[in-house]
Parts: structure tokens; C-alpha cells; sequence
């Protein structure tokens, strides 16, 4: 990771360490970098936190001032932003939004013409041009100088694109749609009704400020009692950007993503359309979704914790589905990043086309409860490294056998070593957990009340 871009793009709190001139600079460098020996097009869409369109204007200013033309997309969603770029000939797109995060907070998120996350390398360069660190860009002059273009009907193919990948109607479904105050706000309910479905829609009257507040795939607690008071047949909650879907069954259980790459990945497996018989997960993925993906004959890829990891993945290897237990959940076949509305019609396609409830789809998979401690050290790479802390990971490895499993990794924003346990019940977690932890406190590698 970058000093500005970490795996999910520019992210910090709006006008704190993420600045209009930041996202000026942004823009002056991709309008630069992509218009060296033609008029290149960005596409630049936004959630709907108040500092969105202080970005959007920011970046679309710099944009035109290195002679590109900005094309703005509005108020849409992530994986709308990678369609666009990599279905309508854009050299690049931006995406305004720091996703699940509260509203003070926001990202830029760049987008290559592939419609997959920007490349570290170019990333570096933006970096050394937003440090000065690199020699000032020319400022384009006359009739040089880039427009700004109403881009909505890219929004709208979007749309339709969505509507063409069902393959049936979803007429008489009950279905309830929690958009988080966010970007899904009106894109949900317009592919749903196209549908037929019977839709019941929460938290879509954005204000600025309250974009995953109380709400969304982060709060699904919300849509659980919604779907139940509602007597709905199942509920979809994404995140701010909707790049991410949680769903609740019809008794308001949630399928989080790990459930959803089961109920997907299976029903992809039995119609003959999982490439590889293998789905992509991270190492977060929970120990009972491997269990079942083995009684189901199918194989799985782990990867570390990020849906750019995943993609990398997939696209390496031919695979047709994986995700995150967070929600991100990719289907190569349509897009190439994690899509929460796609991810409820092929959630939907799974329901319909088996004829069943989403809590038989799930009902296979016995997710095993997990303990996560977060220790605060001096230094990750010694914490890690130090013989006896590795030795009593190795103790708790060999103790749970293949009846759990045990993960101890660095966190990649905070001087953080996660140590997490699956297991069979709480009490084993507990054991194990502290077990490493207290290896960790003894040699001195915990920094106390911080």
C-alpha cells in the first residue's frame, strides 16, 4: 500500500486528510497521464455524502485543466463506474465514496479501462505528483482545455444491464431492499420493479449525512426486523458505494457473504456454470463454509483479505465466482468488482430456479463461531516473527486438527496483529485465542491501554 492509496483507493476524512486540492491533483494527473497522444474521457461518479460533489467538481476540475474531457455519472454506484469504463470506451473512471464508512468520511477510488481497480504503479506516480515529487503538469489551453459532460444515460445502460442478467421474472416476490441512505437509493428499486417484484425499500431519503447510518449491509440488525415485521420472502442491505450485499432470510437470519458465495457457488455447480468447480474466498472466509463447500464437491481458492485480491485471482485462473464474508461478491461473467445489486438478482436466480426458500439454499452450511482480538504491538513484523509467539500458533493449530482453525495476521491501516479462531464452540475459541495472546503480552510485544 501507498502513502495515500491503500486497497480500496484514497480514503480519509473529507477536507481532514483528504482535501479538495488532493482530489484536484487527482484529476490533473489522470487527465494528463491518459491524454499524452489523444483526448482522453473520464467517467467520474459519487455517493451521496455531502462532500461528494465538492470531490466531483474538484476532480473534474483537474480533469479539464490537463485537457480531458470529464463525463459525471452522478449519483450511482461502484461497479456502475467499472460497467461504464470498461463497456463504453473510457480511459478511466473515478468512483467518490469511502463506502461502509460514516459520512465525514470519503475516497476516490480509480478505475482502469479494464473496469478493474488502477494499478499500483500508476497509483505510485499520482502519489509522487500529489508530494511534488515530479516536475508541475502542463495546463492545456483554448480549445484544449477538456469539457464536462452529463454522463447519466451511462447510468441507465447500467441499469438495463442489470435487468438483462435475470433470467426470470420476479413477479409475486416479496422482497425488501435496505439501501443505506446511499448509492443504491434509486438504482435498486428501479431493477427490482422492472422485474416484477414486489418491493419494500428502507433508508433510501439521503440527506448527506446519514449514508450508513443506523443502516445498510452494516447494520443489518435494521432489514432483519423489516423482513420479519413485513412478512417478506428475503431482504437485501448493501453499503454506501453497493458494492457490497448482506441478505436476510424469509425468517430473518443473515446470509452474510460467505452463505451467499455457498447458495451462489452450489447452484452454479449443480447447473454446470462454476468454472473450475472452484470458488474464490479470503482467509476470513469461515471454517464452516469450507466443510460444506467439501461435502458439496467443491473446491476453493483462498486469497488474502480484499476483493482486489480476489479479482486477481479469478482473472489469473478462469474462475467464475468469488467474495468476501463482507458482502463483496464478483461474478466474473458480468463484472469485474463486487456488486451488490448483481449479487441479489444471482441470489434471487438461485431462489427461483430451485424453487426454494433462501434458508434451505443456506441451510447446509454450519457457520462456526469465531473469536477476533485485535492486539495493539509496537511492531507488527517482530510480534509476528517472535519463535514462541509462531510456536504457540503452531500449538493451536495442531490441537484443533482439522475440527477448527486458527489465524494470526497484521492489520494493513493500524499497528494491529489480529488473532482470530474458528471452532466448534465459543469456549475452544476463547481457549485458543488468549492462548496466542498471552504469548504475545509476555514477550512485551502488546502496548498496553493504547
Amino acid at each position: 500500500m501507498g502513502k495515500y492509496f491503500g486497497t480500496d483507493g484514497f480514503r480519509g476524512e473529507a477536507n481532514v486528510n483528504l482535501t479538495v486540492e488532493h482530489a484536484f491533483k487527482v484529476g490533473r494527473f489522470l487527465g494528463y497521464y491518459f491524454g499524452k497522444d489523444h483526448k482522453a474521457k473520464i467517467v467520474i461518479g459519487k455517493d451521496t455524502r455531502r462532500s461528494s460533489y465538492m470531490f466531483e467538481y474538484a476532480l473534474a476540475s483537474g480533469i479539464t485543466a490537463s485537457g480531458a474531457d470529464a463525463y459525471l455519472l452522478h449519483v450511482t454506484t461502484t461497479p456502475s463506474v467499472s460497467y461504464v469504463v470498461r463497456t463504453e470506451d473510457f480511459d478511466c473512471g473515478v468512483m467518490i465514496s469511502a463506502s461502509h464508512n460514516p459520512y465525514y468520511d470519503n475516497g476516490l477510488k480509480v478505475i482502469n479501462s479494464l473496469g478493474q481497480k488502477m494499478t499500483a504503479d500508476v497509483e505510485q506516480m499520482i502519489e509522487d505528483y500529489i508530494d511534488g515529487k515530479t516536475e508541475e503538469l502542463p495546463l492545456a489551453t483554448r480549445e484544449n482545455i477538456g469539457r464536462t459532460v452529463d454522463y447519466a444515460m451511462g447510468r441507465n445502460r447500467y441499469i438495463g444491464h442489470l435487468i438483462m442478467t435475470a433470467t426470470r421474472s420476479f413477479k409475486d416476490k416479496r422482497v425488501g431492499l435496505d439501501c443505506s441512505n446511499g448509492s443504491a437509493w434509486q438504482i435498486a428499486k428501479s431493477v427490482f420493479d422492472a422485474l416484477g417484484a414486489k418491493t419494500y425499500v428502507i433508508n433510501a431519503e439521503p440527506d448527506g449525512t446519514n449514508i450508513n447510518t443506523n443502516c445498510g449491509s452494516t447494520h443489518i440488525e435494521v432489514l432483519q426486523k423489516f423482513v420479519l415485521e413485513k412478512g417478506l420472502d428475503v431482504g437485501f442491505a448493501y453499503d454506501g458505494d453497493a458494492d457490497r450485499c448482506i441478505a436476510v432470510d424469509e425468517e430473518g437470519r443473515v446470509i452474510d457473504g460467505d452463505l451467499i458465495m455457498y447458495v451462489c457457488g452450489k447452484y452454479m455447480h449443480e447447473n454446470g456454470t462454476l468454472n473450475n468447480d472452484t470458488v474464490v474466498t479470503t482467509v476470513m472466509s469461515n471454517f464452516g463454509l469450507y466443510r460444506a463447500f467439501d461435502q458439496a464437491g467443491i473446491r476453493y481458492e483462498k486469497t488474502a483479505v480484499g476483493d482486489k485480491y480476489v479479482y486477481e485471482n479469478m482473472a489469473q485462473n478462469g474462475h467464475s465466482i468469488g467474495g468476501e464474508q463482507s458482502g463483496h461478491i464478483i461474478f466474473s461473467k458480468f463484472a469485474t468488482t463486487g456488486d451488490g445489486i448483481l449479487t441479489s438478482l444471482k441470489v434471487m436466480e438461485a431462489m427461483l430456479e430451485k424453487k426454494a426458500k433462501l434458508s434451505e439454499l443456506a441451510k447446509p452450511v454450519k457457520i462456526y463461531p469465531q473469536l477476533l482480538v485485535n492486539v495493539r504491538v509496537q511492531d507488527k513484523p517482530t510480534a509476528q516473527a517472535d519463535p514462541d509467539v509462531q510456536a504457540a500458533v503452531k500449538s493451536v493449530e495442531e490441537a484443533l486438527g482439522d475440527t477448527g482453525r486458527i489465524l494470526v495476521r497484521e492489520s494493513g491501516t493500524e499497528p494491529v496483529i489480529r488473532v482470530m479462531v474458528e471452532a466448534e464452540t465459543e469456549d475452544i475459541c476463547s481457549k485458543y485465542v488468549y492462548q496466542v495472546v498471552d504469548v504475545l503480552k509476555a514477550k512485551g510485544h502488546a502496548v498496553e491501554g493504547k
